[in-house]
This record gives C-alpha cells, sequence and structure tokens, in this order.
C-alpha cells in the first residue's frame, strides 16, 4: 500500500479545503441569487417591528441616492448567509470531522447543532420580543413635534448589532458547557460564579439595549436563565467526557 508523503498530505488536504470553501460560497450565492428578487419584501418584513410602532403616516427614509438599492441587498445578502449557515457548517465539519477521535465527534456534533439552533432562537427573541418593545419606547420617547422618520441603513445597522448581540447571548449554554468539558471549570467554580455572572449579564445589557429598564432585562434575565441552564446540562455530563471511550 502507498503512502503519501507529508507534502502530498498536505496538498491534499489543501485541495479539499479548496473544495470545501467552493461549496460553501456557491451554496451561499444560489441562496442570493434566489432570494434577490424579494429584495424588497424581505427588508419590508426587517422593518415589521418599527413602521408597526411608528405613528400613523410615519415612514422611514433614505438619505442617499444608492440606499434603496443596497440596503435591501445587504439585508438579502445577509438573510441567504444565515439560511446558508447549516450548509456552510457541514463543509467544515465533513472538512474537521475525520481527524476527530468518535468520542470527540460524539461531543462535539451536538455542541455544534446547539450553537447553531441558539444562535437562530436569540435572533427570532430579538425580533418577536424586544424590537417591538424597544421601538415603542424609542418612537413614545420622541419630544413633541418631532417627527420619527429612521434611515433605512441606520436601522438597519442597528438591527444587525441586536441581532448579533442576542444571537451571541443565547450561546451561554454552549460555552458553559464547553468549558466545563475541557475541564478549565468545574461545577462548583461556576456555581460560585453565578453572582457575577448576574451583574455581568446587567452590564451587557445597558451596553447593548436603549437605555430603558425594560430593554435592558429583557437581555439580562435571558441572559442569567441561560447560564442556568448551562450549569444544568454539566451537571449531566460524565465526569471526564473527553477522556476515548
Amino acid at each position: 500500500m502507498l503512502t503519501m508523503t507529508p507534502t502530498e498530505n498536505l496538498i491534499s488536504h489543501l485541495l479539499e479545503l479548496r473544495t470545501r470553501l467552493i461549496r460553501a460560497v456557491l451554496g451561499w450565492l444560489l441562496l442570493f441569487v434566489a432570494l434577490f428578487p424579494f429584495a424588497d419584501r424581505i427588508y419590508t418584513l426587517l422593518a415589521a417591528p418599527l413602521l408597526a410602532k411608528l405613528p400613523a403616516g410615519g415612514q422611514m427614509i433614505a438619505t442617499a441616492v444608492t440606499t434603496p438599492f443596497f440596503v435591501p441587498m445587504k439585508v438579502t445578502m445577509l438573510t441567504a448567509f444565515l439560511l446558508a449557515l447549516p450548509w456552510m457548517l457541514y463543509q467544515c465539519w465533513a472538512f474537521v470531522s475525520p481527524g476527530l477521535y468518535a468520542h470527540e465527534k460524539r461531543l462535539l456534533r451536538p455542541l455544534l447543532v446547539s450553537a447553531v439552533g441558539l444562535f437562530f432562537v436569540g435572533m427570532a427573541f430579538a425580533y418577536f420580543v424586544v424590537f417591538p418593545v424597544v421601538f415603542g419606547f424609542l418612537v413614545g420617547s420622541a419630544p413633541a413635534g418631532v417627527a420619527v422618520m429612521t434611515d433605512i441603513a441606520e436601522y438597519l445597522d442597528f438591527v444587525i448589532g441586536l441581532f448579533v448581540a442576542f444571537g451571541c447571548a443565547f450561546e451561554v449554554p454552549v460555552a458553559v458547557v464547553l468549558l466545563a468539558l475541557m475541564g478549565w471549570v468545574t461545577l462548583p467554580q461556576l456555581t460560585e460564579a453565578r453572582s457575577y455572572v448576574i451583574v455581568g449579564a446587567f452590564v451587557l445589557g445597558a451596553i447593548f439595549t436603549p437605555p430603558d429598564v425594560i430593554s435592558q432585562c429583557m437581555l439580562a434575565v435571558p441572559l442569567w436563565l441561560l447560564y442556568e441552564l448551562g450549569l444544568l446540562v454539566v451537571r449531566w455530563l460524565p465526569k471526564r467526557p473527553l477522556e476515548p471511550s
């Protein structure tokens, strides 16, 4: 049986990496092309939480000549990326998994699936729960005689920031479990750190949400509850999960 030299082995891995990257990008581009005819509708759906809170006759504006075209296109591209994310992560997994032990695959596969699912849940929580409250507060706090007409590009930047903040916040259970699996922290240490996590959650809520108590609590409380979920999962883990079976 012929064995590959280190150089040939490296070239083989690089060729496979290139193939996986091409497949991942092609999946993203194909989804973008399929969604592009619906770009305006996708942006309207994204803007719905704000439009629902504007006064009668209120509307959004575009302050640049090219904004009405490029902003919906950007939203469509980001939507295509999110929809293609499972396919792209599968390509990454297919490249990495042959080098993993069986016990590592058993542990990392559910963590990867959970991380993707929780990120989408965090985005959905932001869209359906947080946005109506935040935009209701912001529109309602406008001084008398001030017409709220948000630029569509600034609105996109704002909601992307909230999507990322809540998507990452919902990754807390995965981060806690991963730290425990790596042996970097123990359950007693995680339990002892609960008070610091609660304070940190409210600090993050104050940073990433508008300056009202309700919005801050809508990020801080889920962060705390998700941390508790991570602790619950760690209690179920075997004592030495990373050792080969």
